[in-house]
């Protein structure tokens, strides 16, 4: 997963087992067989012909997915794990009534409490917005109407839209306020203009939601009728107007500086000095506006949209926002369509797991102290370290031997690989969230003053020098990023442990596993985005127009490559929407696989539950990936997921290396067979 400028969130996973403990090979092969279970392999699939299914298809087998998941494989199962964890630490915390104000105990434990005390929640209603409805309904023009738009983001209600403080990507030194397009009530464009049938139907289905969520807010069926009308009206001019998921890929693209008079000339009415004060910014003399031609829609719209329209619109879309914080009706009512419509969910997650994500993704860092206090052991950073320093060596290897690229821009990519800033586990500086007031009653007020404390940490960022230490993940989230600003590779604790690493396993399991995510990462330093950005991480062409024409066509094989895959029905995967995590995992399956080679086993051939050793490393490769997932969730992220679905991110590259052709004698008779003139190897 690739992240920039703004937090992509993951998934949490199980704390970390055995860390620090030494194993006699006995007990290696012991791990080995729980961590390669022969009884997940299929052995009715050739290996050749679906490498994904061979690897784990009894395991699919035997694993539905349950009904209040939309997928379910290898990241859920840990996922669970990591919550019964994360549960314990706040059912403690929530139990201690007096902990002193302030402290992580009180702040974690009230927040968590509150949250899971749904008969309060359900009695409140809609009564804890009644302030913020207030003020719209005193909304009387344009102009007050923006003033409620930026109040709210004030709130840590992004509303109409995207805003936020962060490096400015040709001076990455220097912090700077950033808009983007927003205001959709559907995951973007895409979902107003497809003409596909599950879209249409999806489409209509959000309509009659927006009748119904209406009704739930006090509109006869009439009115509620109506104002949907309006609001889906104003939605699909602002649609019109947003880039695509593609589009939004390109960092030229969405680089657009402006000083204030040059963007007030382009959003007529639209007064940017008095917009920025609202939203408590001084002395900012230019913004970067992501998406130019979506605010001058907004300022069309703000001239020709009735103002009762824009009312409506957005209290529907506060509402809709908080709606998972609110009483039952609104929360089930939103579950209907977010959950089963758009993505095939069956029931609801329990309310627990929904409290405890709002926790972590409120005040993460107090949670993650627990956790990490809890679960990591050093020994486990210093391994992984071991780990990335062994595939840094290796990459570094890799490009010094390309055969595409000049020694001129080599150097500057041996530059920038090595200017690497390596975070694992946890930051070394938790954030101080003194400031924030978490109250024992009142679950809305908690959701409100975190988002609220969040955007004043976010907008005090202006006129500071840039925060490297700063991370956009908390301990227990179960992913890695790597973030093109600050030119770094980010482990969270959450993702050392089984499937990807475990202290007792051996180099193959690990290296297949973990270590393909340590080359993935490194590898979106340089895929079609990450390398863009120089050893800096400002946004720079170091590349002579040769090597970068070069690099084009090689990528292009694997844009191509996807675009051939039907996922579902006759939908294709989108090869430029996942182009940069394609050439993540492609390279970072190669990186990990050349840097096992160099260990002891990787030398070998001694055999481990009857599997050699590079065939336990594409194995444990597999095994990531194994999941299930429901047609909805497939179909919703074929649109909006840069991501591959898993069965090819796993097949798709190992086709392209030479290595598991000969671990498994593959023939060009089997399906995945690929000849070699037609695999692609760009890092």
């Amino acid at each position: 997963m690739q992240l920039k400028r703004t937090l992509l969130a993951g998934l949490a996973i199980v704390a970390m087992a055995s860390c620090g403990q030494e194993a006699t090979k006995n007990e290696e092969k012991v791990a080995g067989r729980r961590l390669l279970d022969p009884a997940n392999i299929d052995t009715t699939v050739h290996p050749g012909d679906n490498f994904f299914l061979y690897a784990n298809g009894a395991w699919l087998k035997k694993n539905p997915i349950p009904k209040s998941k939309t997928r379910w494989g290898s990241f859920n199962e840990l996922d669970e794990n990591n919550n019964a964890i994360l549960r314990k630490l706040l059912d403690s915390a929530a139990a201690i009534k007096d902990a002193p104000k302030g402290s992580t105990l009180q702040m974690v434990g009230d927040f968590y409490r509150t949250g899971m005390d749904s008969a309060a929640i359900d009695m409140a209603g809609l009564t804890p917005l009644n302030g913020i409805m207030s003020r719209i309904d005193g909304i009387t023009d344009a102009n007050s109407m923006i003033a409620e738009v930026t109040k709210e983001h004030t709130q840590g209600i992004g509303q109409l839209f995207g805003f936020y403080v962060s490096p400015d990507d040709k001076n990455v030194s220097k912090q700077i306020c950033q808009f983007s397009q927003g205001g959709l009530g559907m995951p973007g464009r895409e979902y107003y203009f497809d003409t596909d049938e599950r879209t249409k139907n999806i489409r209509n289905a959000y309509q009659q939601y927006i009748v119904k969520m209406l009704q739930l807010m006090g509109n006869d069926a009439i009115t509620a009728q109506k104002n949907a009308t309006d609001i889906y009206k104003l939605e699909l001019a602002l649609a019109s107007a947003s880039l695509t998921r593609v589009d939004m890929r390109d960092p030229y693209k969405l680089y657009n500086k402006f000083d204030l008079a040059g963007i007030s000339k382009i959003t007529p009415g639209m007064e940017w000095k008095s917009l920025l004060e609202q939203l408590k910014v001084n002395g900012q003399d230019s913004v970067i506006v992501a998406t130019p031609a979506f605010f001058t829609a907004v300022a069309k719209q703000l001239k020709t949209t009735p103002i009762e329209t824009w009312k409506v619109y957005l209290k529907f879309h506060l509402v809709n926002d908080m709606s998972s914080f609110l009483s039952r009706s609104f929360d089930t009512t939103r579950f209907a369509f977010y959950g089963k419509v758009m993505r095939g969910q069956q029931e609801q997650e329990v309310r627990w797991k929904r409290v405890l994500s709002v926790v972590d993704g409120s005040v993460g860092e107090l949670l993650g102290q627990m956790y990490v206090d809890k679960t990591f052991k050093p020994e486990a950073k210093e391994r992984m370290l071991e780990l990335v320093n062994n595939l840094q060596q290796t990459y570094a290897e890799r490009i010094q031997r390309l055969d595409w690229m000049s020694n001129e821009t080599k150097q500057k990519a041996l530059q920038k690989l090595n200017g690497f800033m390596k975070k694992i586990g946890y930051p070394d500086t938790w954030k101080d969230y003194s400031a924030l007031t978490i109250a024992g009653t009142d679950y809305i007020a908690n959701v409100l003053a975190a988002s609220q404390w969040e955007y004043n940490y976010n907008i005090n960022k202006l006129g500071k020098p840039v925060d490297k230490t700063e991370w956009q993940m908390t301990p227990p989230t179960v992913n890695a990023y790597y973030n093109p600003a600050f030119n770094e590779i980010v482990f969270p604790a959450g993702i050392l442990q089984y499937p990807f690493f475990d202290e007792q396993a051996d180099d193959a399991v690990n290296y297949g596993g973990i270590g393909g995510v340590i080359g993935h990462e490194m590898t979106h330093g340089f895929d079609d985005q990450g390398r863009l950005y120089n050893a800096d991480g400002n946004l720079s062409n170091w590349w002579t127009s040769q090597d970068s024409a070069n690099f084009t066509t090689k990528a292009n094989v694997v844009v191509d490559m996807y675009n051939k895959i039907v996922a579902i029905d006759t939908t294709h995967v989108n090869g430029l929407l996942t182009e940069g995590e394609n050439l993540a995992d492609l390279g970072g399956l190669s990186i990990a696989y050349e840097a096992f080679k160099k260990t002891k086993q990787g030398k070998g051939n001694e055999k481990i539950d009857g599997f050699t050793p590079d065939q336990r490393f594409f194995l444990s490769w597999a095994q990531v990936w194994r999941a299930s997932t429901r047609p909805e969730e497939m179909a919703q992220r074929l649109k909006t997921d840069p991501h591959s679905p898993n069965e090819f991110r796993c097949n798709v590259p190992v086709s392209n290396l030479e290595a598991w052709y000969k671990a498994f004698d593959i023939k060009p008779t089997d399906k995945m067979y690929r000849p070699e003139n037609e695999r692609a190897l760009v890092w």
